[in-house]
């Protein structure tokens, strides 16, 4: 069950890798329509102003049509075949449901204690989703329907009808099934989601009133979960989804920012909710301060060495928010250090919090430049620089005492290792011609030594079960966990860490993980 939903976890990622540039260039548009920004030439009904609006328009995509985008992208993470046919089917299937929703609204609104004839929008609970009238489902009904879709298509998909029905098979009769399927479970949702609404009503108010702990108790999960991959089930619902906020944190901060950027009240006051938001902070804050206790605790004829690794990781972390090549290095060799880390992180969220620090802050400083800094600085900058401050002040928290972790507990960190062991965070394993270790297969890269080596480490292509990915990890569910090979086999090929549940694995490749994930499925199609 555990592998099951971290595969779930990890799927849930694929669309969401699209909301970082289209949150960039809203944030852009919406800079360069400001006039207290760049001037008169951004007032409305200029031939600049007419320019960013197309723009801006063309960047709020993802998020107008974020339901789309979840009801295709799981599929392409979880269906174990043809996936570009699953996501086609998911996406009838779930067009239908809420036709069908839309329907029994109309017909039968009273019944269901909805008034269908209110306008879309605010508090009538309904949303257009392609041009359907429905109830507002939001991520939540999009992922449910597509998991049903995802279901179907890997149980019905193959099944052999007889020849005068060939064709209702394959995507046909996975639409059919879901047809029918659909029926019922629009039903069910016209009868409990309105009372579920209702009930996100109250959690919105609970949380936005739970203060300095709430926020720091997301916080700690959304980092201490991280290893597992359940981290994405802890943000998703308030980011992207409505658990504080209608259509989640991200796409009411963009919508609401250029009321935010002219006006001077706190923005706490105005958005307490952006408190569920600041988790983008230890990216930035705490990564300098970890890679700085890394480099004055390695020995010091290693330091030169731990420097080289440590720059780009460290970059990648605060520029991008992409933390996990530089909290794996520490994950495996000293786990406490992990959880001081997620209670550091939650610490620095709530401590913000508390002195009047909100936004949009889920990412890594390009991201925080220029969805808050930038637009903001004109009438929040107390607000910048006081953020500034605590951010700078737990970087040297982190540095104090992860340095004085590390020697305490002699932890074996970069620059620590024995004599004989070569300081790395990763490393890629010089390619041994054999038949067993690297064959070469049709369209191979620079990718297939990487995926040739994981392979052989998991025991061989006939250990393997099931191969899919998230952002950065190669999720692997083996036969037999016994005879897949130590951490370090993984780690000659590229791996910053590798996650074992019983026979579901984690390797911890990066970002380019769906290249070498198509290598790894090049070699298994070759040696079947």
């Amino acid at each position: 069950m555990m592998e099951k939903v971290q595969r779930f976890g990890g799927a849930m990622f694929t669309p969401v890798l699209l909301f970082s540039f289209s949150g960039i260039m809203v944030a852009l548009a919406i800079i360069f329509k400001n006039p207290m920004i760049v001037g008169s030439i951004a007032n409305e009904g200029t031939v600049w102003y007419g320019i960013w609006s197309v723009l801006e328009s063309g960047a709020w995509t993802v998020f107008n049509q974020m339901e789309l985008l979840f009801v295709i992208g799981l599929p392409i993470g979880l269906a174990k075949k043809a996936n570009a046919r699953a996501a086609m089917e998911a996406f009838v299937v779930y067009l239908t449901c809420n036709y069908f929703i839309s329907s029994m609204m109309e017909y039968f609104g009273p019944f269901f204690g909805v008034d269908f004839s209110q306008e879309v929008g605010g508090e009538s609970g309904m949303k257009l989703i392609a041009g359907i009238k429905t109830l507002d489902t939001g991520i939540i009904g999009a992922i449910f329907i597509s998991a049903i879709v995802v279901w179907l298509h890997n149980r019905y998909f193959d099944t052999k009808l007889p020849d005068f029905l060939g064709i209702f098979q394959g995507s046909s009769l996975i639409a059919i099934l879901g047809f029918f399927t659909m029926l019922p479970v629009a039903f069910m949702i016209c009868l409990i989601w309105p009372k579920i609404q209702m009930g996100i009503g109250s959690m919105q108010t609970f949380l936005a009133s739970a203060g300095i702990f709430g926020v720091w108790l997301y916080t700690f999960l959304e980092r201490i979960l991280i290893p597992t991959g359940l981290h994405h089930f802890i943000y998703t619902p308030f980011i992207f989804g409505p658990a504080v906020v209608e259509n989640g944190i991200t796409k009411y901060w963009m919508a609401h920012l250029n009321e935010y950027a002219q006006t001077t009240t706190p923005l706490k006051q105005l958005f307490p909710q952006g408190g569920f938001a600041l988790h983008g902070n230890s990216k930035i804050f705490a990564s300098p301060g970890i890679a700085a206790a890394f480099y004055f605790t390695a020995k010091p004829e290693k330091r030169k060495k731990v420097l080289a690794i440590l720059i780009p990781v460290t970059l990648t972390a605060v520029l991008a928010g992409i933390t996990e090549p530089l909290e794996f290095t520490f994950l495996f060799v000293a786990p406490p250090l992990f959880v001081l880390h997620a209670i550091l992180a939650a610490t620095m969220s709530a401590t913000m919090f508390f002195f009047g620090v909100v936004g949009d802050m889920g990412g890594g400083f390009i991201d925080l430049l220029a969805k808050n800094w930038i637009p903001l600085f004109a009438n929040h900058k107390g607000m910048i620089f006081t953020q500034l401050l605590i951010g700078l002040g737990f970087t040297l928290i982190y540095f104090v005492v992860f340095r004085a972790l590390i020697l305490k507990f002699n932890f074996a960190t970069p620059g620590r290792e024995e004599e004989d062991k070569e300081v790395k965070l990763y490393s890629k394993k010089e390619y041994k011609e054999s038949k067993k270790a690297g064959a070469v297969v049709a369209g191979g890269n620079q990718y297939t030594e990487q995926a040739a080596i994981y392979l052989e480490a998991f025991g061989g292509s006939d250990n393997i079960e099931k191969v899919t990915n998230c952002a950065t990890r190669l999720r692997i569910t083996v036969k037999d966990e016994n005879i897949v090979l130590p951490d370090s086999a993984f780690k000659e090929g590229g791996a910053h860490g590798v996650v074992r549940n019983g026979a579901a694995f984690q390797v911890i490749v990066g970002l380019d993980v769906p290249q070498v994930r198509e290598q790894f499925e090049n070699l298994l199609a070759m040696r079947e």
